[in-house]
């Protein structure tokens, strides 16, 4: 974690001295020279750094060495986080003041200018001492690498490096005794090489490391039923760095069957001559461990092109821990996923080898028993069943089994040499800010159920993000997390029903314990029991991220204010407690924290000290549902980017002065029932991303409430709720003050339109900006469609959802050409017609990239059809000849009572991959060429035949988890 620390610093000092200088926040005693040489000196550590991280694994000095780089590290980080966060302290008071009359701020600047002079002086005199003395400790650290003998690596070449723990070299052998489970995949995978499918040239075995990624491969390739079907075969393991020389000269070996004597490095040459012999000849090439997603490097081996001399037949395997390496190799379609083993099979597994010729203990319950433990611990892995099975197969004793069973899985010395050793290439392969972004999971419990935006906006808030580059920290933070994804850290995904984006994961237990062993000197975890707590995490007081567990009904527990390094914590964050109140001696000692997690206690009130907390970024209060109220100290938080106050139930009211909150970006208020309106402040926070939630933005006339007018400025918006609860006659005017269609950046747009008549004119000011992507309208009940949504402005729209609204006739969709995802849900239309598909006639095709479509609770439907004259008479074409969904794959359908047919276009041309159907009990038979061309069909609760059972999907996520 130091290279990655430091590289954030580095970017951060190169750029610090330069900015908001105009503020009158200029340092003094030489800060910029001394923040200069801060700068150059870690540079030049920052070049022996990789080779530091590789030695700590194995020497303990080494290990000290970067503890204490760290600390000065974190310490300078402090420091600019100081000096950022004055300057934003004075942008907030001059916002505060410009929203003042003029003669009160003349007055208050009258009165209190001495002191700010005094206190501004002060400031600047500590942080140039303070930057002064860490240039004193950089300096002795750098004379003390000398003790290590390095090797300077530069930063951008750290990749391409020998990494720590040589990578195995595989072979195409493999002890088929120690193979267990994986039927079901290698049938599969046999049958694809035999030719009884069809899949591409390129066939990846994806899977995190240690799933058996290459002992599975090598039980393929050594079936008698593959050895006989090609002619030549070859096993070549990659690695890293791929060498297109290196695997040439490998693959042209296999296939002359004698290691070659030819010494060419000429890779043309050597090309040439693996065509000549696979030339016409059913060949089966393994590439074992390939990482390079560098799509040249793969275009220079040229193997598919190589491959187009074989017979027909051939095949390339690939194993790979990354799915961007089957992407790159453009092979993502036919991609096997290894997943953890059965509970029988990793039982199976853990037996043959702990108990190897002992069958005597095996059949011993008090055995058996220790060993069904085990395995669960190892959930799933066979390296760590095969490890911990090694290592107990020499310890005799049930009390040895125990002290095994009881341990902390990476503490377990072995599991660090060699189930660690895999994981440790994979963490080494990552981008150095990836590497921060996994290591903070450790913060969290086992077998938690990350929410994958607010992860990132905890990464947000610890700075690992953004580094060096102008973009959204949040469309990095998404791109870090797809990576983790890709490389297999993460497991068990659940997606949003209908866009079928990943929205929540969970880290593969080994994995948690891996990243744990990496973080062991900054993640500290402790079960709030007795007292004292008992920590489940080694603890020193260099401990930054603290996790509680397990607290129960009342205040915060008390041991936690001992600890030693409370100055010095960044994280704070509670799974599984009740806490009911929070001392403020508590929170005045948390002076560096940037993320505060008290999410699901049952506080009822916060400390006004917490306004003491100006480092923080993140502040989740949400599920407390007996708080009313936040102190106004609350507004003094000026570098706070997220606030989450979703399911405060009992919230009557949040500070009036949120508007001195200028660094806010994400504000969630979701659920808080009690909350009337937001206050109308909030206008001056021109930074704000999200703003959702039921009382987010009223159009109504109460003079301290945020309303539409008040948006005009907020241009950097990116998820917008609306609530419209009374409308007045000026609705329309104070709905164009909002210029939603100046909002470029605008994604997603919900319209909540609460038990009122709403006109179209207050619609048609709503209008958004073009590049909306998501927009989510309830309890419309206008008499027309607002014009904006009549026609195809809307290119970008992606997805649309109309609940609870009342009209007779349906928006022309169709139109919209990039609309995917389409949910009407719980209103009254009678029928589906001509108007919903937008036909035209220059058009000729009707929702072209549509894939989802969800009717739920449309009582009232009874006919969904073509509509139109050519409905009646075939001879007319238009509307038989366009094409109507053509891309269509999902299909879901819930409780519409009188619908009884679907409409001919769908039963006949549709590719559909899955049916849902539940409650439609008036919908007639289904034609049964129309099911047996559908892959997944569930239809429950209806008069069909016995012939469905058993021909269900798994809809608990792809159907009931429809969020908005």
């Amino acid at each position: 974690m130091a290279e990655a620390l430091v590289n954030l610093l580095v970017e951060q000092l190169g750029s610090v001295v330069y900015h908001h200088t105009s503020e009158g926040v200029k340092l003094v005693l030489k800060a910029k020279k001394d923040v200069d040489k801060f700068r150059s000196t870690l540079k030049l550590i920052q070049n022996v750094l990789h080779d530091a991280e590789k030695k700590q694994v194995s020497d303990p000095a080494v290990r000290d060495w970067l503890v204490e780089l760290k600390d000065v590290s974190y310490k300078m980080d402090d420091v600019l986080d100081a000096w950022n966060t004055e300057i934003g302290k004075r942008e907030a008071e001059k916002q505060e003041t410009q929203g003042s009359d003029v003669e009160v701020r003349f007055s208050l600047r009258s009165n209190c200018i001495c002191l700010d002079r005094l206190n501004e002086v002060t400031h600047r005199y500590k942080i140039g001492s303070a930057i002064k003395d860490l240039n004193e400790e950089l300096t002795q650290i750098y004379v003390d690498k000398n003790k290590f003998s390095f090797q300077s690596i530069m930063p951008a070449a750290a990749l391409n490096v020998e990494q720590p723990n040589p990578r195995r070299i595989t072979s195409s052998f493999v002890d088929v005794s120690t193979i267990c489970g994986r039927e079901v995949e290698k049938e599969r995978l046999v049958s694809e090489l035999l030719g009884k499918e069809s899949p591409g040239l390129v066939i990846p075995i994806v899977g995190m490391g240690g799933l058996g990624k290459t002992t599975f491969t090598q039980s393929v390739f050594k079936d008698a039923r593959v050895q006989a079907h090609f002619d030549i075969k070859a096993w070549v393991c990659v690695s890293d760095p791929f060498d297109v020389i290196k695997i040439a000269k490998e693959i042209l070996e296999h296939v002359n069957g004698i290691k070659s004597q030819d010494s060419s490095n000429v890779l043309q040459i050597l090309l040439e001559e693996i065509e000549k012999r696979i030339k016409d000849k059913k060949f089966l090439l393994v590439l074992d461990d390939v990482w390079t997603e560098n799509q040249t490097e793969w275009e220079r081996l040229s193997l598919p092109l190589l491959m187009q001399s074989c017979a027909e037949g051939s095949r390339i395997l690939v194993t790979t821990r990354n799915q961007g390496v089957a992407r790159m190799m453009k092979a993502t379609s036919h991609m096997i996923i290894l997943e953890k083993l059965s509970h029988s099979d990793s039982l199976k597994l853990f037996n043959i080898i702990a108990f190897w010729d002992r069958e005597q203990d095996k059949s011993n319950k008090g055995f058996g028993d220790i060993a069904e433990e085990i395995v669960r611990k190892c959930d799933g892995l066979p390296l760590v069943l095969k490890t911990l099975g090694s290592l107990l197969l020499h310890k005799q004793t049930i009390r040895e089994w125990e002290e095994v069973l009881n341990s902390e899985t990476w503490k377990v010395k072995v599991v660090q040499e060699e189930v660690f050793r895999p994981l440790l290439l994979s963490y080494y392969d990552l981008a150095l800010e990836d590497r921060s972004c996994l290591l903070y999971c450790a913060t969290y419990p086992k077998d938690f159920e990350f929410d994958k935006e607010i992860l990132i906006k905890q990464w947000m808030s610890q700075g690992y993000l953004n580094v060096g580059e102008n973009r959204e920290e949040a469309t990095q933070g998404r791109e870090v997390f797809a990576k983790l994804i890709m490389r297999c850290l993460f497991q068990d995904f659940k997606q949003n029903a209908l866009t079928k984006e990943i929205i929540h994961c969970k880290m593969h237990d080994t994995v948690h314990d891996f990243v744990q062993y990496l973080s062991q000197n900054e993640c500290l975890t402790m079960e709030a029991t007795g007292t004292h707590g008992t920590e489940t995490s080694s603890a020193n007081d260099r401990v930054r991220h603290l996790t509680l567990m397990s607290a129960h009904d009342g205040p915060f527990p008390s041991f936690i204010s001992k600890l030693a390094n409370n100055k010095i914590l960044r994280t704070l964050t509670t799974f599984g407690s009740r806490i009911t109140a929070i001392d403020s001696d508590l929170i005045s000692q948390l002076k560096r924290l940037r993320t505060l997690n008290l999410s699901c206690n049952d506080i009822c009130q916060l400390p006004e000290e917490i306004g003491d907390l100006i480092y923080l970024r993140y502040l989740d209060l949400s599920d407390n549902r007996n708080l009313r109220r936040l102190p106004e100290s609350l507004c003094n938080l000026c570098n706070l980017q997220t606030l989450r106050l979703d399911f405060c139930e009992c919230l009557e009211k949040v500070p009036e002065k949120m508007g001195k909150l200028i660094n806010l970006k994400h504000l969630h208020v979701n659920f808080c029932r009690s909350l009337e309106y937001l206050p109308k402040g909030i206008k001056r926070i021109r930074n704000l991303r999200t703003l959702d939630g039921d009382p987010s933005v009223h159009c109504s006339e109460v003079a301290e409430a945020l309303t539409l007018g008040d948006l005009r400025m907020m241009n950097q918006l990116r998820r917008l709720d609306i609530r419209i609860s009374r409308v007045g006659e000026n609705a329309a005017s104070e709905a164009e003050k909002a210029e939603l269609n100046q909002k470029l950046h605008l994604s997603y747009l919900r319209l909540i339109l609460s038990d009122i008549d709403t006109n179209s004119g207050v619609m048609n000011a709503l209008r958004p900006h073009e590049n909306l992507e998501s927009l989510v309208i309830w309890g419309y009940k206008g008499s027309t469609w607002p014009n904006w949504m009549t026609t195809s402005y809307l290119t970008r729209l992606t997805a649309f959802h109309l609940c609870g609204s009342q009209f007779s006739v349906l928006p022309p969709l169709g139109k919209l050409p990039s609309l995917k995802v389409v949910r009407l849900f719980l209103f009254g239309p009678e029928e589906i017609g001509a108007e919903f598909y937008g036909v035209e006639e220059e058009t000729s095709l009707s929702f072209p990239s549509l894939e989802t479509l969800y009717l739920g609770r449309l009582w009232s439907l009874e006919k969904w059809e073509l509509g139109g004259k050519a409905e009646e008479d075939s001879s007319n074409s238009q509307m038989k000849s366009i094409s109507i969904m053509p891309r269509l794959s999902s299909l879901y359908i819930q409780s519409c009572h009188r619908l009884k047919q679907l409409p001919d276009f769908l039963l006949q041309n549709a590719s559909l991959q899955n049916l849902f159907i539940e409650d439609c009990y008036s919908l007639g038979r289904l034609p049964d060429e129309f099911i047996s061309r559908i892959p997944n069909v569930t239809i429950s609760e209806t008069s069909y035949d016995p012939i469905f059972k058993g021909r269900e999907i798994d809809t608990e996520y792809t159907f009931w988890y429809v969020i908005n």
